[in-house]
């Protein structure tokens, strides 16, 4: 079993080499699709232009149909299960830093409340929001197909459109609440990114604390106004969805696993595993059909 663990690897599985900054699909039916979980580590919005597809988003499964959109983050864990025969989607990957280029605010996506459910939403629509999403990807694909001095800004100016039309969806569907306090956002979302960046070498709620530059208990605080969780509960959240990335690949050893992941020892590694899943790792493994 091949594990993707990021989109490049991912589309190289359709032979599709994307070495730019963003892809947008044709809209063609898929029929095979990779059989391990992939790590996003692009941005991405998916609309279900015809059929259903099951599919797994950070350990959560979804049945996902005609007129309904995945808008996702970098790391959040997807698995395809099944799809219909009819299944067609349209797709739009693409590079924050190419989208925020010349933007001096680093966390301008995220402040569209776009991920409902912490790094990705999905929502069924009408056909009629879904057919304004599909009408801007098809124009933003016939514009990326032509060369001129500005076309990557009207790239960017598209998916920016985009984005906010998927956010005004999202919030309208989802009844996203309202926007909080500036500051206290932006905190919430500088310690997402410092777990994603950190999450194999610290889990003290002390670093990430001390890398804010504030006290624990005001961390404490703010987290768990923006998520209803504590950061330590978000911190093994995060180390979960590492590890079962990691599981999921069977040439990795569940020994080398708890390496990586710096517990002391494989039994430290089973312990916490089996606290939040019930599962040990090798029953899992079992469970999941991942074999080497």
């Amino acid at each position: 079993m091949v594990t993707y663990e990021n989109l490049h690897d991912t589309l190289s599985f359709y032979s599709i080499d994307c070495r730019q900054s963003y892809y947008i699909s044709s809209g063609k039916p898929i029929f095979n699709f990779p059989e391990s979980p992939f790590r996003m580590d692009y941005y991405a919005l998916c609309i279900c232009t015809a059929g259903e597809i099951n599919i797994e988003i950070d350990r959560q499964k979804y049945k996902v149909g005609a007129d309904s959109f995945l808008m996702a983050a970098p790391s959040t864990i997807v698995k395809f299960l099944k799809t219909s025969g009819d299944f067609m989607m349209k797709l739009l990957f693409f590079d924050k830093n190419f989208l925020i280029k010349n933007i001096s605010n680093p966390f301008i996506i995220e402040k569209m409340n776009l991920f409902s459910k912490g790094s990705y939403s999905i929502v069924k629509t009408t056909a009629k929001n879904s057919a304004l999403l599909q009408n801007l990807l098809d124009y933003l694909k016939r514009k990326s197909r032509k060369q001129g001095k500005f076309t990557e800004e009207i790239i960017r100016t598209i998916i920016f459109n985009l984005l906010l039309e998927t956010a005004e969806i999202v919030e309208k569907e989802n009844g996203t609440s309202p926007e909080k306090e500036e500051g206290k956002k932006d905190l919430y979302l500088k310690f997402s990114k410092l777990i994603r960046e950190n999450i194999r070498g610290q889990r003290t709620v002390q670093f990430y604390a001390d890398e804010l530059c504030i006290s624990n208990k005001y961390l404490i605080n703010i987290i768990k106004k923006a998520c209803g969780k504590t950061p330590h509960e978000v911190i093994d959240d995060t180390l979960l969805k590492e590890a079962f990335m990691m599981l999921g690949n069977p040439n990795i050893t569940i020994s080398e696993v708890a390496f990586q992941l710096q517990f002391n020892s494989a039994s430290a590694f089973g312990r916490f595993f089996k606290k939040h899943t019930s599962l040990s790792p090798s029953e899992y493994r079992i469970k999941e059909n991942i074999q080497s």
